[in-house]
């Protein structure tokens, strides 16, 4: 109890630090946030992009110290640091905290639940996907803020990954959640560690691929200057990353700055989708032409991926705020036709 006063305590400490009033009447909110990404990648500078676009829509009233491939504390710690006054933002992603309640597994990735980033937006914006959100992180003391989702991932290999049988004994990085468990039942062999590890692990040979990122990514990461075997298009994978803030800085700031963080995301989401998009078509191109082999994988094979997928969902679902997490997205899916 004592811990739980003292960790409250302080984050509204935070909370008083990062929004403040200036002489002229006109409060300050400044934020320090954390992103697993470095700013070399494609999705680190989309990063920069929105601290831009937040500067410029609030005139500097909000300032954002953004710290690069977990800098400050490991990506799956984000959460934490954010909720407890180290840091005030997370930018990882949802499915990093699942070891909290496996909900979190459907605040970032369903693992093929979606066709495309569109569909799975149109569920935050349309269906009640604000609400359901909060609805879990507000009780860790955190704020959804919003989703950025650069799309359907590829996968990277030192062996061909062809369809389901080559998935057997495949020793590959993978993230914590859903994921380790429907690679395993299809045969591989998962090693969870953190995305910041992931070129030195497959460099020594300690793993012999990675589900880490889409196409794009993967290059910037420097994948393909290891693994020569990737499948494209991408579909096992869209995972979306979050901005998660602090509550008590969230509740301190002025509806307006809630608000230019709120928009700021959606735009982040919209030009992040789209330039991983076309990025993601032209280093198809430039991978093969460079001697990485390329899978599009048939029909059937990515049916037996899926049917292994909606298994794991209900396995995953064992928590009251996974079950229902899960539900809103399975209602949404059929309600615009995309699942039975």
């Amino acid at each position: 109890m004592k811990l739980m006063k003292t960790v409250a305590s302080i984050a509204v400490v935070a909370a008083l630090a990062a929004t403040s009033a200036v002489a002229d009447g006109h409060a300050t909110t400044k934020l320090r946030i954390q992103t697993h990404f470095s700013p070399e990648t494609l999705s680190g500078k989309m990063a920069a992009s929105f601290i831009e676009d937040v500067t410029a829509m609030s005139n500097g009233e909000i300032a954002i110290e953004m710290f690069y491939s977990s800098s400050v504390v490991k990506s799956v710690e984000t959460f934490d640091a954010a909720a407890t006054g180290i840091l005030d933002c997370d930018m990882t992603g949802g499915a990093y905290q699942t070891g909290k309640n496996p909900a979190f597994q459907f605040a970032g990735d369903l693992n093929g639940g979606y066709a495309n980033p569109y569909q799975q937006m149109s569920w935050l914006l349309h269906g009640d996907g604000y609400k359901a959100l909060n609805d879990l992180y507000n009780p860790y003391g955190m704020e959804f803020v919003g989703w950025w989702i650069p799309g359907p991932e590829s996968l990277a290999s030192t062996a061909p990954i062809r369809g389901v049988e080559d998935f057997k004994n495949w020793k590959f990085r993978s993230p914590p959640g859903m994921i380790t468990n429907i690679f395993k039942n299809l045969g591989a062999s998962p090693i969870v560690m953190d995305f910041n590890e992931i070129f030195t692990a497959l460099e020594t040979g300690i793993i012999d691929g990675a589900d880490a990122a889409n196409l794009t990514n993967n290059i910037g990461l420097g994948l393909y200057d290891i693994a020569k075997h990737t499948n494209y298009p991408g579909f096992h994978s869209m995972p979306a990353d979050h901005l998660a803030c602090n509550k008590d800085i969230w509740d301190a700031m002025p509806a307006h700055h809630q608000a230019i963080l709120k928009v700021g995301m959606q735009a982040l989401a919209l030009k992040n989708t789209s330039i991983n998009e076309v990025e993601n078509a032209k280093n198809s191109v430039t991978l093969a032409a460079e001697g990485v082999n390329m899978y599009e994988w048939p029909a059937e094979e990515t049916a037996k991926y899926r049917d292994a997928v909606q298994a794991a969902w209900t396995d995953f679902a064992t928590t009251p705020e996974a079950e229902a997490l899960l539900g809103s997205h399975l209602e949404f899916l059929r309600g615009i036709g995309a699942m039975e």
